[in-house]
């Protein structure tokens, strides 16, 4: 991984993705996250997993007891990733607002990651609102990665254009 020339300083409180680790690893977090999908709260949890990975801001893994998994329902997709395995998808209705594939889980993901085992994660770009604590997260740039940014986190941040190679 060929990282870009001008990695942005951490400041006091903050971590940059530049030292997070790769191969990934998932940490236990204790921060309240919330998921907001047409004007519904679809999880809660302060019992989430992150994952950490070289130049992406933190995924969020919530577990499924705190997800209303009545809104979720599984699709055909499936991806893999080198790391944790075999992703499974889920399309998220609510009301009249449909997210096709906008939450993905690892049913049986490889040992390192088995910590999140059926845990889901969510697409921040493509829902109403994702809050780490009551901070509202921007979405990792591009369509396929999953990283949620919030202000103590700097990159800069794979999947923008010229990203790539990173």
């Amino acid at each position: 991984m060929v990282a870009p020339a001008n990695p942005i300083p951490p400041g006091p409180g903050q971590e940059s993705v530049w030292d997070y680790p790769r191969p990934p690893r998932v940490e236990d977090s204790p921060r309240r996250i919330r998921v907001v999908l047409n004007g519904v709260v679809i999880a809660d949890s302060q019992r989430t997993k992150r994952v950490l990975e070289t130049s992406h801001p933190p995924v969020y893994y919530l577990p499924p007891a705190d997800v209303q998994m009545q809104y979720f329902q599984p699709t055909a997709r499936t991806t893999f990733c080198e790391w944790k395995g075999a992703a499974t998808y889920y399309t998220i209705t609510v009301g009249d607002r449909q997210v096709v594939n906008g939450a993905w889980a690892y049913p049986q993901p490889t040992e390192p990651f088995r910590g999140i085992a059926h845990y889901l994660a969510v697409y921040p770009g493509q829902m109403d609102a994702c809050y780490v604590d009551d901070q509202q997260v921007q979405a990792q740039p591009g369509d396929f990665y999953g990283g949620w940014i919030t202000p103590e986190i700097v990159g800069p941040f794979k999947g923008g254009p010229g990203t790539w190679g990173w």
